[in-house]
């Protein structure tokens, strides 16, 4: 039997760190090239690591001590902006945290999900409007949004994250939604 490259990369994917990336890649010829298939980080990576991952879309956090590369917001922010494709699923971790310029955004109806902290901080956010596709929210997602006004909570939200609203510039009012569980205004 031939193994192929799905079948490597699959197996690649519980390797444990960069080295056996590495020895796979220098080691067997026809398998050069298999760290570039990936679309998303099967480890965790440093500043080295990364570079070799070249194609990653999706930034996986496997514990609290890994490195976290503050210049990698959402299909990279710095270059494409507060504009978010439709081919986007989900807002991931601090996506526009401290985003002090931004003051509205759209989010399109391919979102799922709003990550821990991705508004968290964003100061000179006003209004903003969620899609009925979302369902969930992360901790602290909108935490210190202290100029967001206008927000709709589409019933199609099932999940809350902790202190979701916390110093929301809306919080007076969103306190009036009985769907909204008390711990989103907690610290």
């Amino acid at each position: 039997m031939k193994i192929g490259y799905n079948e490597i990369m699959i197996t690649s994917m519980y390797f444990d760190d960069i080295k056996d990336f590495i020895n796979l890649e220098i080691g067997i010829k026809r398998f050069q090239g298999n760290i570039e298939r990936f679309h998303f980080n099967p480890i965790p990576l440093n500043e080295y690591s990364r570079k070799l991952f070249a194609n990653i879309e999706t930034f996986h956090i496997y514990n609290k001590y890994d490195e976290i590369f503050n210049d990698g917001k959402y299909l990279n922010k710095n270059k494409y902006g507060n504009i978010i494709s439709s081919e986007v699923k989900s807002l991931g971790y601090e996506c526009f945290y401290n985003g002090y310029e931004l003051t509205t955004i759209n989010i399109p109806s391919s979102i799922s999900e709003i990550g821990y902290y991705c508004f968290d901080g964003c100061s000179s956010l006003t209004s903003i409007n969620i899609p009925s596709s979302i369902s969930k929210l992360g901790d602290r997602c909108f935490y210190k949004c202290t100029s967001l006004t206008s927000i709709n909570i589409p019933s199609s939200i099932t999940s809350f994250g902790w202190g979701c609203f916390y110093k929301c510039g809306c919080e007076k009012e969103l306190k009036k939604n009985k769907r909204i569980p008390r711990n989103c205004f907690n610290k």
